[in-house]
């Protein structure tokens, strides 16, 4: 069995893996995040999850590597990670009364034979109608800057839904858990 390396400093990814009881290691991916011109929302997160495996192929040459990217997309618009309380405040204004699909990009990459497994997994969220008042209360309570939407969903954000749709509510925490155990298991990895 090949060890499991996750390409990844989210602390919210690690956590969501831990879900699985498999032992792994994680590392940071250096690259370039940019999207390139005309690339589709879905193009992007698989590209990013493919290079984030990949960038770890040589610091892990006979490993099992995990690449994931997250985007929230708002009509036509990407909306990445605010940074800011007047970014984050923004985002969740315009999502008010509207429906936000978060695509995850996920690779699995055998970097002792190359096989890559990879996929694009949606999840959509539909928000209540927010008033910037609550949205305040909300951005000062939990200070999601770092989370794609402004939002965490496994804390207080939870409360901004109206309802949720989608296969797999891990991926719209950035891991989507049950895709990842067909490719883990793919690769002869037992999960339980």
């Amino acid at each position: 069995m090949l060890p499991l390396v996750l390409a990844s400093s989210s602390p919210y990814r690690r956590e969501l893996l831990t879900r699985l009881r498999v032992p792994f290691i994680w590392s940071s991916p250096q690259i370039d995040e940019s999207r390139r011109p005309n690339e589709s929302a879905p193009d992007l997160v698989r590209r990013l999850s493919i290079e984030k495996a990949q960038a770890l192929r040589d610091s892990h040459p006979a490993h099992l590597i995990i690449g994931s990217d997250q985007v929230a997309v708002l009509g036509e618009q990407i909306l990445g990670k605010p940074h800011t309380l007047e970014r984050a405040c923004e985002q969740l204004l315009a999502a008010s009364g509207k429906s936000v699909t978060f695509l995850t990009g996920l690779s699995l990459f055998n970097s002792a034979s190359g096989e890559l497994q990879t996929d694009c997994i949606p999840f959509t969220v539909h928000f209540r109608s927010l008033s910037e008042a609550q949205i305040m209360r909300y951005l000062n309570a939990e200070q999601p800057f770092d989370c794609a939407g402004s939002f965490k969903a496994e804390g207080l954000g939870i409360s901004l839904f109206r309802s949720t749709e989608g296969s797999d509510s891990t991926s719209l925490i950035g891991l989507p858990l049950i895709r990842l155990v067909d490719m883990l298991q793919h690769s002869e990895i037992a999960v339980p």
